[in-house]
């Protein structure tokens, strides 16, 4: 099984929710590869959103890009829909003055079919998250 970026809307993975969207930058710029886009949030904290894979896949390597996060929490659940949430990750992130966070962490237990990423708190009134990835295989599908 070859190893790919499961968080890719090319891959089938869909952000099936978010706290805030502002129609400029919705939550599917996380997911479409482009480093020039992203999904911000509306003021507030905590936000949230929830990542979709519609199928069992096993995460070996998060990274996340973002910008003014401080708190960054991430649950997972394995069931066929996104109930069960148990906390997998939670992390302290480095503010980074003109330039995206870059928040590398290697996956214990990273059997999933939905990913939570909550932003418990930032380092301004706005945050923004510019890509998700998750280097890992698909394991089955949903049956």
């Amino acid at each position: 099984m070859r190893k790919i970026d499961l968080c890719l809307s090319s891959e089938g993975t869909e952000v099936i929710f978010a706290t805030s969207s502002d129609e400029k930058h919705p939550p599917e710029n996380m997911i479409d590869g482009n480093p020039e886009t992203f999904w911000t949030t509306t003021g507030m904290f905590p936000q949230e959103f929830i990542i979709c894979f519609h199928k069992h896949v096993r995460i070996e390597k998060l990274v996340i890009q973002s910008y003014f996060v401080r708190t960054l929490r991430i649950e997972k659940s394995t069931s066929k829909e996104p109930v069960d949430f148990e906390q997998w990750i939670e992390r302290d992130l480095v503010h980074t003055e003109g330039q995206l966070q870059n928040e590398e962490i290697l996956a214990r237990d990273g059997h999933v079919t939905y990913l939570r990423f909550i932003i418990v708190s930032a380092f301004d009134h706005f945050a923004s998250v510019h890509s998700v990835s998750a280097e890992g295989v698909a394991v089955s599908n949903l049956s």
